[in-house]
């Protein structure tokens, strides 16, 4: 190893070279350590307002192999705290400007970039990675990457266990927590610590929009259906955006409400979480921090929920959120679900994306003797229909368990239906 090229982590080998109180057992100081960091291979996931702090975090703390996916391009919107992102890099791919960016700065680190969907790699693709770290806005994305991590666990092949460190925010509030596959808690465990937002009425939509946010969605779900239904909404092209916030505007000023802009169209169509830079940059030091930990093993890591909320004063608070048996990824037991007998079948399907404990918008269900609902091909759809308008205790028993299957996630999820008195 190069004595210059260690010169600028000097100061993190104060960490490495020697051993602390609450170092691991394991704990090798010197040249051994130190080269098992720069060998860790690491995968970013997002290069947002997060991920462009990770990036720069992870280069700065010694890591040489980074990775990193993002499927989006930069917008104009991002660069008040995407701070690796200029004016001339609007329309780029975001994993491409922020590699380039930051091996800009850092000469000894190679960056790989991804522009594409997580959901487009295989277990292969993964299994490559000492450590994974999301830095997403997305639920979703985050349940796929969870389940997909928890399902290459191979007991006898300890390198098939790829410890996850996720950080989120919004606003002034965040999280980093880490992940072991199996061992410990998983996101869906904590996946009813971040209920879906609630919904509004079609009827408020359509009739007496109160606020901007209602103008826009009236565009996305009314306007858009009744004039281009035969184009697929795409939340990525201007054009389409555009278009939606045309159409939002006209409807706000026809019923005097002000506030309807192209970025709040933008943010309400996206669902983009609203973005401090400075509690981005909290949260990424966090996730950085244990990565590195887990890396080198210099001290423990986080066991294994931290938040921080900075909109009263500021308030820090870590605790170990426990695994549950009844998890629909890591665990082996059906989730017990309460509901009203007399509901129907659609009520439920619809109540399913609302829970949080569930959150599933396009499920398929089934019995272990009969299909109650498929979602598609259209000839199932077709033949399962009918259900929808039937009472659930028409439909299962009290006590019964059922499949649910969705197509944005890799997993089955198992519901034992308990019937309200």
């Amino acid at each position: 190893m190069a004595e210059h090229s260690r010169s600028r982590y000097q100061y993190i080998d104060n960490f490495l070279n020697k051993p602390g109180p609450t170092t691991d057992p394991d704990f090798v100081p010197g040249a051994p350590t130190i080269s098992n960091l720069e060998a860790s291979k690491v995968l970013v996931i997002g290069a947002g307002g997060l991920g462009c702090e990770i990036l720069k975090n992870l280069a700065m703390s010694g890591f040489r192999d980074i990775h990193v996916i993002d499927m989006d391009t930069i917008d104009v919107s991002n660069l008040n705290r995407q701070f690796l992102f200029r004016k001339a890099d609007v329309g780029k791919s975001k994993a491409e400007v922020a590699a380039a960016s930051v091996t800009g700065r850092c000469k000894n680190v190679k960056i790989t970039p991804f522009n594409g969907k997580i959901q487009d790699k295989d277990e292969e693709f993964y299994m490559q990675f000492k450590i994974i770290i999301c830095g997403l806005d997305s639920i979703e994305a985050r349940r796929w990457i969870n389940a997909t991590l928890v399902s290459m666990v191979d007991m006898e092949n300890p390198e098939s266990l790829k410890p996850l460190v996720d950080g989120g925010t919004e606003g002034f509030k965040g999280q980093a927590r880490v992940i072991l596959p199996t061992l410990t808690s998983c996101i869906e465990c904590q996946l009813d610590m971040h209920a879906p937002r609630a919904a509004v009425p079609l009827c408020t939509l359509a009739t007496i929009p109160r606020q901007p946010e209602h103008c826009i969605e009236w565009a996305k779900i009314i306007a858009w259906e009744e004039h281009r239904k035969d184009t697929a909404l795409d939340t990525d092209d201007p054009e389409h955006i555009t278009w939606l916030y045309d159409k939002s505007l006209s409807r706000a000023k026809e019923f005097n409400i002000p506030g309807v802009t192209y970025q709040l169209t933008q943010g309400v169509v996206k669902n983009i979480i609203p973005a401090i830079a400075s509690t981005n940059a909290i949260i990424a030091a966090a996730c950085c921090n244990e990565a590195f930990k887990i890396a080198t093993s210099c001290n423990p890591y986080l066991t294994n929920y931290m938040m921080y909320t900075g909109d009263d004063s500021i308030y820090t608070y870590t605790f170990e959120h426990e695994q549950k048996p009844d998890c629909p990824v890591c665990g082996n037991l059906a989730k017990t679900i309460t509901v009203n007998p007399r509901h129907t079948l659609q009520d439920f399907i619809e109540s399913l994306g609302e829970r949080p404990e569930a959150q599933l918008k396009k499920p398929t269900l089934r019995t272990e003797s009969t299909s109650l609902y498929f979602q598609s091909p259209p000839s199932l759809e077709e033949q399962t229909r009918p259900n929808l308008s039937k009472r659930l205790s028409e439909l299962v028993s009290d006590g019964e368990e059922i499949g649910v299957s969705d197509p944005a996630f890799t997993i089955d999820f198992k519901f034992k239906l308990i019937f309200q008195t």
